[in-house]
């Protein structure tokens, strides 16, 4: 009798594989060095005499082994994972309730189709947005008005666990015909006379100013502020000024022509985000699940973007 050597993290690497198109994307996804990877899918294809996909190809192109390795894992998976879910659902006895609250106003973007994910996994988690933008995400999360923030940085604060999503770039967008637009990059000079266009929160969360201007001593000749990304670029494709958003929340708007795009820096201003909750809500069986969920479905939909 053949005795089988798969194992859970085989086919999630079958999976991984086929959803990101690359070895290297799936060793990101999946927290793995590329070499430890290939060493699994090496075992693989040393246990049963065949190549799982064709290396050359990108995206890989699965042989009929691979294939049928893939239609198990798109099988077992699932089932595996409701399984772990119900035990979780078990000892937990109980529904929840997640209520998130947000300080980066183009999180909505990533945010609403990771929920409608999580949401299906766990429907007995009653899930929520707090209304409003606040400047103080951590606070509402320990006056227990929400069980998760999403921040753009980590705390010194010890009550406050932080789960970590990913980095992106985050560029400078200026009109089509501005004359910075001859620059390579920009840099906190370029700036001075210009009018930036932020989101209405404190300059401590903007990352252009906490981690460019500031340490440069340099301001904006004007400021101006909207809460809504299109609006930010409305203003700034009309010559009102220029504005720096992460790459993924503009790359539709780039691949159209509407907005010009520049690295701030010769080696690019990185933004990071994190879930901030109480060490108690960290214990809960979904919120794992949660992250989870959200850094993958990101991974998978997000131009541009590193998992943390």
């Amino acid at each position: 009798m053949l005795q089988s050597i798969l194992e859970i993290r085989h086919l999630r690497t079958l999976i991984a594989l086929r959803d990101t198109g690359s070895l290297v994307r799936a060793a990101q996804l999946l927290n793995l060095t590329q070499s430890a990877l290939s060493h699994q899918i090496k075992l693989l294809e040393d246990r049963y005499d065949a190549q799982l996909f064709e290396r050359k190809s990108v995206p890989p192109q699965f042989s009929t082994t691979g294939l049928r390795l893939l239609q198990l894992a798109d099988t077992a998976l699932p089932l595996i994972e409701e399984a772990e879910r119900d035990v979780a659902r078990l000892a937990l006895g109980r529904s929840g309730q997640l209520r998130i609250v947000v300080e980066c106003h183009a999180c909505f973007d990533w945010l609403m189709p990771a929920m409608d994910a999580f949401r299906q996994r766990w429907p007995e988690i009653e899930l929520d947005i707090v209304s409003g933008f606040h400047s103080d995400p951590i606070a509402q999360v320990m006056q227990n008005r929400a069980e998760v923030a999403i921040v753009s940085r980590e705390g010194p604060d010890e009550a406050v666990d932080y789960h970590a999503l990913f980095r992106f770039e985050i560029m400078a967008l200026l009109a089509n015909d501005h004359p910075l637009t001859a620059k390579a990059y920009l840099t906190a000079r370029h700036f001075t006379d210009q009018t930036l266009i932020t989101y209405p929160v404190p300059d401590e969360v903007i990352d252009v100013v906490r981690q460019v201007l500031a340490p440069a001593g340099a301001e904006p000749a004007h400021r101006r502020t909207t809460e809504l990304t299109v609006a930010m670029l409305q203003l700034v494709a009309s010559g009102r000024g220029l504005a720096t958003l992460p790459l993924w929340a503009v790359q539709n708007y780039l691949d159209r022509g509407y907005v010009t795009a520049r690295r701030v820096g010769s080696k690019g201003l990185t933004g990071r985000l994190y879930m901030a909750c109480t060490p108690g809500t960290s214990e809960q069986p979904w919120l794992a699940d949660f992250v989870r969920v959200t850094r993958e479905n990101c991974f998978k939909s997000l131009s541009g973007i590193e998992l943390l």
